[in-house]
């Protein structure tokens, strides 16, 4: 660390109480704490555990594991131990064991896993178990419940809850749980409005010249007004997906990378030079556009999303505008390349914004039409 202060100070945190850094450091000296990743699900308390625990693995004296799916871990033995029928808890610990936990591993070795899918795997569980809770409270078991029941449940539930429930039920049905003549209700889709393309260069405009609002916001936000990147995207950037070519610089969001127009380089190239979060053991190297607080992990989405809600920009409407807009101007299949989208999401979005785009010439597509800048990123 190049300012050894901060470290000193955690050391010294929570002196004498019980997970001080010191004594968990003390106790890993004298073997009473093994190193392996399931004693530090076991210790508390949890977060001072799971600081060390993602230290050590960036050090690589542990395994690295996406942190998400630690945290999954380390939460469900407590879950399971507050079911107090043990029928049920055997249940959730199957489901967990055999649906929940290998899609996170899977989602872990293909990509990262996001809070959010992190969250959702947390109430998926919770909402299984209080569904069997309530079929007890109707005198009913998952083996003996019947449509009705089903029916009833989705009736009296929020959508969200809706949509939590279904991976168990399929899961429940495949496996034999319950009856395998059991239909789960179809599941019901909504958008939220995206901003108007006036609302959109307005909040462009307020970004790169409003200088009391953070760097880091402003950086982000232009990002994903321009580029229509989730935020869960955005926070995985590193320094290495911004390019200079010439006096051109480059954003590596697809393939070919995006060209960044003259205010918005100057923007994104400062925040380079000034990022936050660098003066600590976590993250004294990192290559992380927007490092975050935990060791060698990025700026968290969702905290992200909350900072950017309270300067006035809402992410998921803006996000909408922007992809809408592109479409407007760009096959589907061009945008789909360049901003790291799926065709198909791309074809679907055109279809309901009305653009009127249906193919798209033929030739090398490859590399972007020569000038080609997003709509809204001139240096006007």
């Amino acid at each position: 660390m190049d300012k050894p202060s901060s470290g000193l100070a955690w050391l010294d945190m929570r002196r004498g109480q019980l997970g001080n850094a010191s004594q968990l450091l003390r106790r890993l000296g004298l073997g009473e704490i093994p190193l392996t990743h399931d004693a530090f699900h076991e210790l508390q308390p949890w977060r001072a555990a799971a600081h060390l625990e993602e230290l050590l693995m960036a050090c690589g004296i542990l395994p690295a594991v996406d942190k998400h799916l630690c945290s999954f871990q380390r939460w469900l033995p407590g879950h399971l131990a507050d079911i107090a029928n043990p029928e049920h808890a055997k249940t959730i610990r199957l489901f967990a064991t055999w649906h929940v936990l290998p899609r996170l591993r899977a989602r872990a070795e293909r990509s990262h896993i996001t809070p959010s899918i992190r969250r959702f795997a947390g109430e998926q569980t919770k909402y299984a178990s209080a569904f069997l809770q309530w079929l007890a409270e109707r005198n009913s078991t998952l083996g003996s419940c019947g449509q009705i029941d089903i029916d009833a449940w989705f009736a009296e539930n929020t959508e969200h809850a809706r949509t939590c429930l279904r991976a168990f039920l399929n899961w429940a049905i495949q496996g034999r749980h319950c009856r395998r003549s059991l239909a789960i209700p179809t599941m019901k889709i909504s958008r939220r409005a995206a901003l108007s393309e006036d609302e959109r260069l307005a909040a462009l405009g307020r970004l790169l010249t409003d200088t009391e609002i953070p760097m880091r916001l402003r950086v982000a936000g232009v990002v994903v007004l321009l580029y229509a990147q989730p935020l869960s995207r955005v926070v995985r950037l590193t320094i290495d997906d911004v390019i200079r070519e010439g006096d051109a610089v480059l954003l590596r969001l697809g393939e070919p990378p995006s060209p960044v127009p003259t205010p918005v380089a100057a923007l994104l190239l400062e925040h380079i030079t000034n990022r936050d979060n660098m003066n600590t053991a976590t993250n004294p190297a990192s290559r992380w556009l927007f490092p975050g607080r935990r060791t060698g992990q990025p700026l968290g989405p969702n905290h992200l999303s909350a900072l950017l809600n309270k300067v006035g920009i809402p992410i998921a409407a803006a996000r909408g505008a922007a992809i809408r807009q592109q479409l407007l101007e760009l096959p589907a299949p061009v945008v789909a390349d360049a901003l790291g989208y799926h065709d198909k999401t791309t074809s679907r979005l055109r279809n309901e914004t009305g653009g009127t785009w249906s193919r798209y010439a033929p030739g090398d597509h490859a590399r972007s039409p020569a000038g080609w800048v997003p709509r809204g990123t001139g240096d006007s």
